[in-house]
């Protein structure tokens, strides 16, 4: 284990984190993380607790609460959820029935699991239908608004896993009100993007705002629910439905060293510094999709307003997306292998790869670095894209194989990995850290 843990913030020290949904928390998060808080028992909400002993945790939790109702301006927020998935399944808990008909992006087109994909929980339990993007990766709108006066879904979800430009909260609440439907923006991506001003807040379009807390808000772990006042304008209950649907309908004790996390985490964000940080994070993330783009890589919807992009690797064919994963990783570069719109291949072998700057821009990235990311991702890619086609049959896991143990002795790659090692030495992460 110990072991094991070095290995890890070694791993995280030396590499290029491209990872849309990761990030590098402060070491006051890690420190608020591992505390003795951990120990401690407290089913229920501040000032109503199952357990005795819980003076100094409904302390932490109110302040977690007041500081994420103070920074989204939102009259009721909810900070126990363990992560981004059981927040969004509460939320269907405290609005829905079983079998109700829920309206959410198609998962290959960007979209969430909790979304209603037909293996999860809300497609499963939920009559889900899928709206899509355009073309051009854009959120088909009118789509939208025929299937909402089609079904007339009792839930509207807005969010999405992979999706790289700004969500149209203000449209989307048109339609959720023509029908009478809840509205619930999913913001777990762009969090940190609405604190720092460069992404517009569903908070007065949306009923209900839920997002995790360890992306773009650079916080541990977590999750949150808010309800709008919009949303108390609807249904002056939904607070308390949805505290409800979390506990005791969802969920037992919270994990109150995740709440103090979350607590450091929000009054991070409430310093001018973070907005910078957010503006940087999209500056960085447009220089890295020009950069590609000059490169001739072909990036979905040909750019980005946040901080994603989603590489489309189609023009070398399909499900190319594990073959470059797995070669940027030897190279000291971490993304995920993700599906496109429309793509051609499976989720299992999907014909794009994801990536993004929150993690880069912590440690201190700017526009000019993503020049060179850009030459070394565009280099592995005609590297390698162009070699490797998986088989049709059975014999994928084989061919795999195969090519793992030959991508091991490739030379670029050797290269860029030592490239790599060489330049991350720039930019110090958790110096104050070990193992």
């Amino acid at each position: 284990m110990h072991a094991a843990l070095k290995n890890e913030l070694q791993r995280q020290r030396q590499g290029i984190e491209l990872i849309p949904s990761e990030n590098f928390v402060s070491a006051a998060v890690v420190e608020a993380l591992g505390t003795t808080l951990t120990n401690k028992y407290s089913e229920g909400y501040p000032k109503k607790r199952h357990y005795g002993g819980n003076h100094f945790i409904d302390e932490i939790e109110l302040l977690a609460i007041e500081r994420a109702k103070k920074l989204f301006v939102v009259p009721h927020a909810n900070v126990q959820p363990y992560s981004g998935s059981p927040a969004n399944m509460a939320v269907y808990f405290a609005v829905c029935n079983h079998g109700d008909t829920v309206l959410g992006l198609n998962l290959p087109d960007g979209g969430h699991l909790t979304h209603g994909w037909k293996v999860n929980f809300s497609g499963v339990f939920f009559k889900s239908i899928p709206y899509h993007v355009k073309a051009d990766g854009y959120i088909n709108i009118e789509e939208v608004r025929k299937l909402a006066l089609e079904y007339k879904p009792k839930l509207i979800w807005c969010g999405a896993s992979a999706y790289m430009r700004e969500f149209p909260f203000e449209e989307l609440s048109k339609i959720a009100d023509e029908i009478g439907a809840y509205l619930a923006a999913d913001i777990a991506h762009i969090a940190g993007l609405v604190i720092g001003n460069v992404h517009k807040s569903p908070v007065p379009f949306a009923h209900i705002v839920t997002t995790t807390t360890h992306k773009t808000l650079r916080g541990p772990r977590g999750a949150m629910i808010m309800v709008t006042q919009k949303g108390l304008d609807k249904d002056p209950q939904l607070a308390e439905k949805v505290d409800r649907a979390v506990f005791p309908g969802l969920q037992g004790g919270p994990h109150d060293h995740q709440t103090a996390a979350i607590a450091v985490a929000l009054a991070e964000a409430m310093k001018p510094e973070f907005t910078d940080y957010a503006q940087q994070i999209v500056k960085n993330a447009k220089a890295l999709a020009e950069a590609l783009m000059k490169n001739d890589i072909k990036l979905i919807s040909n750019g980005t307003d946040n901080h994603m992009l989603l590489i489309d690797l189609t023009p070398y064919g399909k499900g190319k997306g594990v073959f470059i994963q797995e070669a940027l990783d030897l190279a000291h570069i971490t993304l995920n292998k993700n599906t496109i719109p429309a793509d051609p291949s499976s989720p299992f072998y999907p014909s794009g790869v994801r990536l993004g700057t929150p993690a880069i821009t912590s440690r201190g990235l700017k526009e000019k670095e993503m020049q060179i990311i850009a030459d070394w991702l565009a280099k592995i890619i005609n590297e390698i894209a162009p070699r490797y086609s998986l088989p049709e049959d059975k014999t994928k896991l084989q061919y795999l194989d195969n090519f793992r143990k030959e991508i091991a002795e490739n030379q670029i790659i050797k290269q860029v990995a030592e490239e790599v090692l060489s330049f991350m030495k720039n930019y110090p992460l958790y110096d104050g850290i070990e193992y």
